[in-house]
């Protein structure tokens, strides 16, 4: 499967959507396009450069949460292909673009979509007080009984190289330097086997304390504090990490 582009999606409940989707936009550094789809449900955070890879999604029934948009030549054909590795499709939408909706060995849900020519990184934001961020990357959070499985399929699936990195309950793929979104693996805690594995955003920040200070003053809060990352929840509770790495990089 040729990946062109890579989107990852931010899905809201509908009481939610319009104030997560203004905290959003305000810590991307983004506008949002007008809305699209049949009922409205879909818009882009549009960067002051680049093309978008950050996408929302209003959703009738459910929590929301995080999916990774494939944008491919022929999703058919990558829908195949993803199931001769062991995912399942969960629905084929219709319509001018159709798509797929997929669920890798672990449940976590993925769509492939058409490519519109998007091939632009857009950069970094500098902010007030020289902070450079961006938010560039998934972390799907899979149960420790399926990690290993959910590792290969990814791999075999984008065809990147599985990195390791300084901690070992997570992985790192390889991405394509051309795309503006990175995939982590992270391995649960047994506690959490028997679960679906989810997902969730990472910002890669020049000074995470600047960066929380920034996230806060829009009403997100701090969970918990590591040496290389900070877990923040959002204005509704939805958690994401703030990342000590390079925003140009991804590493």
């Amino acid at each position: 499967m040729r990946i062109r582009w890579l989107t990852a999606f931010l899905d809201f409940p509908t009481e939610q959507f319009g104030d997560e989707v203004t905290f959003w936009r305000a810590i991307a550094g983004s506008t949002v396009s007008p809305p699209r789809g049949a009922n409205r449900e879909f818009a882009s955070l549009e960067p002051f450069n680049g093309d978008p890879h950050l996408r929302v999604q209003r959703v009738e029934e459910g929590s929301g949460g995080i999916h990774l948009d494939f944008h491919v030549d022929d999703p058919r054909a990558a829908a195949g292909a993803a199931t001769a590795l062991g995912a399942e499709v969960d629905r084929e939408v219709s319509g001018d673009p159709g798509y797929l909706v997929l669920r890798s060995p672990a449940g976590f849900a993925f769509c492939v979509v058409p490519w519109a020519g998007e091939s632009e990184r857009s950069r970094p934001i500098r902010w007030p007080g020289d902070t450079i961020s961006i938010i560039d990357q998934v972390c799907i959070d899979v149960p420790a009984n399926d990690f290993d499985a959910e590792v290969e399929f990814w791999h075999r699936l984008t065809g990147w190289d599985v990195q390791q990195t300084a901690h070992p309950e997570m992985v790192r793929l390889r991405r394509d330097p051309a795309l503006a979104v990175g995939i982590l693996v992270q391995r649960l805690d047994a506690a959490d086997d028997g679960t679906t594995a989810r997902a969730h955003l990472d910002i890669a920040a020049t000074a995470v304390v600047d960066e929380v200070a920034r996230h806060e003053g829009w009403g997100a809060r701090q969970i918990a504090r590591f040496d290389d990352w900070t877990v923040m929840a959002d204005p509704v509770g939805r958690q994401y990490c703030i990342t000590a790495r390079n925003p140009r990089t991804g590493l």
